[in-house]
C-alpha cells in the first residue's frame, strides 16, 4: 500500500482576515496618496488615489524609476531626500511637484518610514496644490503691496521736499508784510488766520521730513496728549473751509480726554475726517460732525460720526480702506484719505470700524490697543 502524506493546512483566524480587509478597504478609499517604494527607486504598490490624481495607470507608474514623474526642477533635492531615507532618516513633510499625465504640475507634500530590513520605504502624501497656490497668491498681493508703499514713500519725501520752499517763502512775505497799513478788520482776521495755517503745515511738513530722515518713515513713537487741544490745531488749519461750509462740530470729550498715542498720526486722522465730512455733505443739510470718547469693554473709544452722503456700506465695505478707491463723483476725490486713516490707525496697533448708510452719514469708531 502506498505511503499516503498527510496535508498541512494553516487556519487563518476569521479575526485576523477581516483587520486585513479593513486595512486593504483603508488603503483604497483613503484620499491621500498611499505607496510603497523600492530602494531601488520605483513603485512597488499605490492606492487608486495615486492614478487618480497623477493620470497614469498602475502599470505605468510601476514601469518606469519614480524620479521620471518629479518635476524637473525639484529631482535633484528629491534624490538628496530619498538617499537620507536610505539611511534609515523619516522624512517629514517634504515638499515637491509632480507633473501629471496631462502635463499638469501638483505640489505634494510627504511623509515617509524607511523599512531597511525590507528595502522598502511606506509613504503618505496630500496634494497641497491649494495651499501653494494661495501662498503664491498672498506673496505677489504682498509684493504689490510694497511696491504701493514704496511709492508712497517716494513720493511723500519728493512732496515733503518740494513744498518745503514754497512754504518758507510764504512765511517771509508774512513776515515782512506790514499789516499796520490794513483797516479791515475782517481782512487782518484773514491774514492772520492764513499766518497761522501756514505755519501749522510748516511745522507738520518740517516734523514729516525729520521723521523721515531718522527713520526712513513716518515715526511710530508715542506720547500722552490732550486729544481735544490736537483736534482744536486741526481746526483751525482748516477753519475757512468749516466756516464756508456751515459745518457745526460737535464734542465730547467726557469719557476720557488724554490719549497715549502718536499726535501726528492723530491730526492727519483728523484732518481726513473732518474734510471727508464736509466734501461729502448732504446738500440738503448743513454738515453736523460730532466727536466724542466712551469706553467699551474696558477699551478706550474715539468716534467721529458726520450726515453727510454716506455710502452703501454693504457694497464696498472691502474696498472702503483701499488705495486709491473712491465712492463719490466728487472731483476732489483722490482714495488715500482713508488709506492713510487705516494704515495710521493699524500701525499703532489700534482698529477702526466703520458704519454708513446712503444719505445718513457715517460713524467711524477707532479702539484704541489700551
Amino acid at each position: 500500500m502506498a505511503n499516503n502524506q498527510d496535508a498541512e493546512f494553516i487556519t487563518v483566524p476569521k479575526a485576523h482576515y477581516d483587520n486585513v480587509l479593513l486595512l486593504q478597504t483603508l488603503f483604497d478609499i483613503s484620499p491621500n496618496l498611499l505607496c510603497i517604494a523600492g530602494y531601488d527607486g520605483y513603485f512597488k504598490r499605490i492606492n487608486p488615489s495615486v492614478s487618480k490624481l497623477l493620470g497614469y495607470t498602475e502599470e505605468e507608474l510601476f514601469s518606469r524609476p519614480i524620479n521620471d514623474f518629479v518635476y524637473e526642477d525639484d529631482k535633484e533635492r528629491t534624490s538628496e531626500a530619498r538617499k537620507n531615507l536610505h539611511k534609515n532618516e523619516p522624512l517629514l513633510q517634504f515638499e515637491n511637484r509632480y507633473v501629471k499625465k496631462n502635463g499638469e504640475i501638483v505640489w505634494l507634500s510627504w511623509t515617509s518610514m524607511p523599512e531597511e530590513n525590507k528595502q522598502l520605504v511606506f509613504g503618505i502624501a496630500k496634494n497641497i496644490s491649494g495651499r501653494k497656490k494661495l501662498e503664491e497668491e498672498r506673496s505677489l498681493l504682498y509684493d504689490n503691496i510694497a511696491a504701493v508703499n514704496k511709492e508712497l514713500k517716494l513720493f511723500a519725501q519728493a512732496t515733503s521736499h518740494d513744498l518745503r520752499s514754497p512754504l518758507n517763502n510764504i512765511l517771509t512775505i508774512f513776515n515782512l508784510l506790514d499789516v499796520t497799513t490794513i483797516k479791515d478788520p475782517g481782512t487782518l482776521q484773514l491774514i492772520y488766520l492764513l499766518k497761522s495755517t501756514t505755519r501749522q503745515l510748516h511745522q507738520t511738513l518740517e516734523s514729516y521730513i525729520t521723521d523721515l530722515i531718522k527713520k526712513d518713515t513716518i515715526a511710530k513713537k508715542t506720547e500722552q496728549f490732550n486729544i481735544e487741544n490736537t483736534l482744536h490745531n486741526v481746526i483751525r488749519s482748516i477753519q475757512l473751509m468749516i466756516e464756508e461750509s456751515g459745518a457745526i462740530i460737535s464734542t465730547d470729550f467726557s469719557a476720557f480726554d488724554c490719549i497715549e498715542f502718536n499726535k501726528t498720526y492723530l491730526e492727519s486722522i483728523f484732518l481726513n475726517l473732518l474734510t471727508n465730512a464736509i466734501k461729502y455733505k448732504n446738500p440738503q443739510r448743513k454738515p453736523l460732525i460730532c466727536i466724542s470718547t466712551r469706553y467699551v469693554n474696558q477699551k478706550r473709544q474715539l468716534i467721529i460720526s458726520d450726515n453727510g452722503l454716506g455710502f452703501d456700506y454693504e457694497n464696498v465695505k472691502d474696498k472702503i480702506f483701499g488705495l486709491y478707491e473712491t465712492f463719490h463723483n466728487n472731483p476732489d476725490s483722490k482714495g488715500i484719505g482713508l488709506y492713510l486713516v487705516h494704515s495710521h490707525v493699524t500701525a499703532m496697533g489700534a482698529n477702526i470700524a466703520v458704519e454708513s448708510n446712503i444719505n445718513e452719514g457715517t460713524i467711524f469708531t477707532i479702539t484704541f490697543k489700551n
